[in-house]
C-alpha cells in the first residue's frame, strides 16, 4: 500500500461537477493498493496517517490528525503503482484489481472513521477532478512494509 500525503489548507474532489468530499484544513490522502495488500495492512497503514506528526497546532508543526481530530480526504489512487521502467507508456500491472482495491480502500476510510478521525472520500473507479491548496507545502510518501 502506498499513500502520498499531503497537509492542506482545503481540498475538494468532483465527479462530474459535483463536489463528492471536501475539508478544511487537514490531510489529503491519495492511496494505492498493490496485490499483497490486505485489510490488517489497510488498518496500520490508517493508524500511521492518523498519528504522524505533521500538522500545525498554532505555530508548532507537531500534531497528528488524530490529537486534532483534524478531517482527511482520502482519494483512490492506482497511479500510485504505475512502472515507467520499460517505454513511455507506464504499465499499471502492480496496482490491484479493483475487486481487490475496493474493499481495502473501504478498510482504511473505517479504521480512519474508528479513530474518531472526520473522513470525506472521492468515488472509487470514478474520474475525479482534485483541488487542493498544499499546506507548507508539505507532502510526504508512505509505503506499507
Amino acid at each position: 500500500m502506498r499513500a502520498v500525503v499531503q497537509r492542506v489548507s482545503r481540498a475538494a474532489v468532483s465527479v462530474e461537477d459535483e463536489i463528492v468530499g471536501q475539508i478544511g484544513p487537514g490531510l489529503l490522502v491519495l492511496l494505492g493498493v498493490t496485490h499483497d495488500d490486505d485489510a490488517q495492512i489497510a488498518a496500520a497503514m490508517a493508524e500511521k496517517v492518523a498519528r504522524l506528526r505533521i500538522l500545525r497546532d498554532g505555530n508548532r508543526d507537531e500534531s497528528a490528525a488524530v490529537d486534532l481530530t483534524a478531517p482527511i480526504l482520502v482519494i483512490s489512487q492506482f497511479t500510485l503503482y504505475a512502472d515507467t521502467n520499460r517505454g513511455r507508456r507506464p504499465s499499471w500491472s502492480a496496482a490491484a484489481p479493483s475487486p481487490i482495491a475496493e474493499p481495502l480502500v473501504a478498510a482504511f476510510v473505517q479504521a480512519l472513521d474508528e479513530l474518531g478521525l472526520h473522513v470525506q472520500t472521492g468515488r472509487f473507479g470514478a474520474t475525479m477532478a482534485v483541488d487542493s491548496i498544499n499546506d507548507g507545502p508539505l507532502t510526504i510518501l508512505l509505503e506499507s512494509p
